[in-house]
């Protein structure tokens, strides 16, 4: 089965890991390397570099010294009283400190680098900030850059897709915990059941490009008659096209 490129991407730009409001919440801010200027403010604020180092040291192993696993990353969870498998907040930590050098781990100089911009270098610190890791405080381009980095952090190795499996858990992970959704959960549920149901092989494995049009076609069409939806002339992928048609076949069944 081909997979079609979408001529134009709505986007600018893990294993597994929610507060409610009525509107959308103020941006904390997306994660980048501290320029020196940042690192001098946030020194004056009482940002440590040798503590955050220190902070680093309990999370990895002498065979690895500069890069933490997921079982450093777990137990600075433990520390945090975070479900490292279950909890959004995780990955949305581990985004803001621009862990996306290599999956499932992040490094020494991103984690000292992330705690300067976050401005924390103990855990006691850093447990103040996790109520503002909730997905709820990002906007739209900022969780589109998460999303993207959930898929990204969850691959194995050099491996360029994902599991179905997995991706039906990732997605309902990072869009189910969304407050106040910006996808409807019909529209969720529908498209895992389709990933779910369907015989097609070549859907075993998701690729990022079918990953991030799921979200950008979500949004683009919101209901689910999907008014103004033309397959002859769609630019999506595949993939999207037969979840179409899965949900009309649906639909003359009811």
């Amino acid at each position: 089965m081909s997979s079609r490129k979408r001529k134009a991407t709505s986007s600018t730009n893990s294993k597994m890991w929610s507060s409610s409001s009525s509107s959308r919440r103020k941006k904390t801010g997306a994660p980048g390397s501290p320029t020196n200027a940042m690192r001098r403010n946030n020194k004056g604020a009482g940002w440590n570099e040798d503590a955050a180092n220190e902070m680093f040291d309990e999370l990895v192993v002498d065979e690895m010294p500069d890069a933490a696993d997921m079982e450093g990353i777990s137990k600075l969870c433990t520390l945090l009283s975070l479900d490292p498998y279950e909890d959004i907040r995780v990955l949305v930590l581990l985004w803001k400190l621009g862990a996306t050098k290599k999956p499932a781990e992040i490094q020494r100089d991103e984690f000292v680098s992330g705690s300067c911009n976050m401005n924390f270098d103990s855990v006691d610190k850093l447990k103040e900030l996790v109520p503002s890791l909730d997905t709820g405080f990002l906007d739209m381009d900022e969780f589109k850059d998460f999303y993207k980095f959930c898929f990204q952090f969850n691959r194995a190795g050099t491996h360029k897709t994902l599991d179905k499996d997995l991706v039906i858990a990732l997605l309902n992970m990072t869009l189910s915990a969304d407050q106040p959704p910006r996808i409807p959960a019909s529209r969720l549920s529908s498209f895992c059941e389709f990933l779910e149901t369907t015989k097609d092989e070549s859907y075993s494995k998701i690729t990022l490009d079918q990953w991030r049009s799921f979200l950008d076609f979500s949004l683009e069409f919101k209901e689910d008659n999907f008014e103004g939806y033309d397959e002859g002339e769609s630019a999506w992928p595949v993939l999207i096209d037969e979840y179409v048609e899965f949900m009309e076949k649906r639909g003359k069944k009811k």
